[in-house]
């Protein structure tokens, strides 16, 4: 079987979307009777050819970076496709050159992953004849499954859940020198832009000085960068936080893994999260987590773990913070927790869902 697989990016950038499509690659190229995997990204200028082995190995097909040029993504989609069985679009921005693909090459069959925020909507009548052209919809929660049911719910029958999972490498081995002598430390994770204000990285900013009245000399790592960051240190300073709020920027995997094995807790009070990769993160370091009580976040939360917050209510998840800062967690406990979004339950449910 050869597959080709549609994207926004794969390596331009290390956001949850990348770095599960990666995970994607990963379980196609692991399973028998896939031949080859051919890859067409639209915003990377170039993919790797040494980084796309070592994802796909002996599996690895030919592969186009499109530059975020929109007529080389069609044009490299249409010439990959010959000779494919199945075209997987890992967002449904991709999707309608896929099902026009489709027209020509019937034989073609068509699958999605469905994320979160970019289904979360109403459709465009030629993003619905895309979507009726799909043999399977893998949706990475409920809730996803729900939002797009409510709106095609002819389409029923086509949405599977799977849920994302951990990379099979991700471990956490904490070095003794990583903490400081310090306070509490509250980890939050992500893309600090405009576009993903919905994360409420300004929610935990504004809880901090609550939080600190409870727990002096707690501190808050935001581990990411964007174009809204200007505005995060600004509110910082506005709160009388600055020195309380470690900006950490852009870290590599192995840095990421020290800031988890780092932190207290882990906190995202996001209202659009299609799934959460970075709670599952957390709770593999052993770490208790807060997010909003929204989206798809308390089918990963749940008291056993963490604990939720009103979303949008800087109050309420100031008490959270600091109620979880104040409980004991078992690690243990947590990291079980994370092993049922282990990357070998990933490749079954993907599997009976294929």
């Amino acid at each position: 079987m050869k597959i080709l697989l549609l994207c926004p990016e794969l390596f331009a950038s290390d956001g949850g979307i990348q770095r599960i499509t990666r995970l994607y690659l990963r379980a196609l190229a692991a399973r028998p009777e896939t031949a080859e995997v051919r890859v067409v990204a639209f915003n990377d200028r170039v993919l790797p050819a040494e980084r796309l082995r070592e994802t796909l190995g002996s599996r690895t097909g030919p592969a186009v970076g499109c530059g975020g040029n929109k007529l080389r993504f069609v044009r490299a989609a249409w010439q990959l496709s010959a000779g494919a069985d199945r075209i997987i679009c890992t967002h449904v921005r991709q999707l309608p050159v896929a099902a026009l693909v489709q027209v020509v090459r019937r034989n073609l069959r068509i699958y999605l992953v469905a994320h979160g925020i970019e289904v979360w909507r109403p459709f465009s009548a030629l993003e619905n004849w895309a979507l009726h052209r799909t043999t399977r919809i893998w949706c990475v929660s409920d809730f996803t499954r729900r939002e797009i049911n409510l709106r095609v719910p002819d389409l029923g029958d086509r949405l599977s859940v799977v849920p994302n999972a951990l990379d099979p490498e991700f471990a956490v081995t904490p070095p003794a020198h990583l903490r400081e002598n310090c306070g509490r430390i509250i980890l939050s994770v992500g893309r600090l832009s405009h576009a993903d204000a919905y994360k409420g990285y300004d929610l935990l900013i504004r809880a901090l000085p609550l939080i600190r009245q409870a727990a002096p000399g707690t501190q808050l790592r935001l581990v990411g960068s964007g174009d809204d960051e200007a505005r995060l240190r600004a509110l910082a300073a506005e709160g009388g936080v600055t020195d309380a709020v470690v900006f950490a920027g852009r870290v590599t995997d192995a840095q990421l893994r020290a800031e988890f094995a780092r932190c207290d807790l882990f906190a995202l009070p996001s209202t659009g999260e299609g799934f959460g990769l970075a709670f599952i993160e957390a709770l593999a370091a052993g770490k208790p987590c807060v997010g909003a009580d929204a989206g798809a976040t308390p089918e990963i939360i749940d008291a056993s773990c963490g604990l939720l917050a009103p979303p949008g209510d800087v109050p309420g998840l100031a008490a959270a913070c600091t109620a979880a800062l104040d409980r004991d967690w078992p690690a243990e406990t947590l990291r079980h927790r994370a092993q049922r979004y282990s990357f070998a339950a990933f490749q079954a449910r993907l599997a009976a869902a294929w």
